[in-house]
């Protein structure tokens, strides 16, 4: 069984629109002014490092797609259709900042077939275009391989807090039979793409990253998403890699559902 989606369970909903407020403290609680450990294991990302970087209000990250539909994961929202009630925090690393721009979403389109075993993806459409750069998606697995960047406002320790500023860290490719070993069944291969540090654990996404991306540079430097954040076993836990939906397996049909969204 997948219990450890990286949203923010439903059973904490109430505590997902209180963070709409982004009143959380840093990881180093004792240190606000310190960093501290982050996104399981890495530090703060700078101002206008990842611009297409999104927080979504029911607790889950995400990445523009295009200025005005952000992709995520399908286990963070309930279905498709009419949506008003997600608000989308961009333009900042500092989700208290007056700078943040925020804007209420429009549609929801879900995976079609999502059952919660692979097809972890989603669209949302806003309510307006967001003036910021936004982030390609692999069409290929070419890009299924070497060190990758992970980013989120999730927690930095399995069963910590939220965070108030966007955290950073790398994590290295691991292979589906690699993975299955550590997950057998309930690893999609496929579907689905496994990276961190089997030996040493440390350094994972965690609850709250879900839906954010993965991501790493592609031959001309530009960043490329090739994961989505998705699942895992506990957070950073050594033998148990995080598993992030294969962007690249879902490309066409993410391309297709951006279009009938419009924006």
């Amino acid at each position: 069984m997948r219990t450890y989606l990286r949203a923010l369970k439903r059973t904490v909903a109430a505590l997902a629109v209180a963070a709409a407020a982004f009143t959380l403290q840093p990881a180093t609680l004792a240190h606000a002014a310190d960093p501290g450990p982050s996104v399981v294991g890495g530090v703060r990302a700078q101002q206008g490092e990842f611009p297409w970087m999104i927080r979504l209000s029911m607790g889950c990250g995400g990445a523009l797609y295009t200025q005005q539909i952000v992709l995520t994961a399908a286990h963070c929202v309930d279905g498709s259709g009419p949506n008003t009630s997600i608000t989308a925090t961009a333009g900042v690393v500092d989700l208290n900042s007056a700078q943040a721009v925020k804007v209420n979403s429009t549609q929801v389109l879900q995976a079609p077939g999502y059952n919660g075993t692979g097809k972890d993806w989603a669209l949302i459409k806003l309510a307006r275009p967001v003036d910021l750069p936004t982030l390609n998606i692999a069409d290929t697995t070419a890009y299924n391989n070497g060190t990758f960047t992970i980013v989120g406002w999730g927690a930095a320790t399995e069963g910590g807090p939220q965070q108030r500023y966007l955290l950073k860290a790398t994590v290295p490719y691991v292979d589906d039979a690699t993975c299955q070993q550590a997950y057998g069944g309930a690893l999609t291969p496929g579907d689905e793409i496994c990276a961190g540090y089997l030996d040493k654990g440390g350094v994972d996404t965690c609850q709250g990253d879900s839906g954010g991306p993965m991501f790493r540079q592609d031959g001309t430097g530009a960043w490329i998403q090739v994961g989505i954040v998705s699942w895992g076993q506990g957070c950073a836990r050594p033998g148990y890699p995080g598993v992030y939906s294969e962007v690249s397996t879902f490309a066409a049909d993410i391309r297709s559902a951006a279009a009938s969204l419009g924006g």
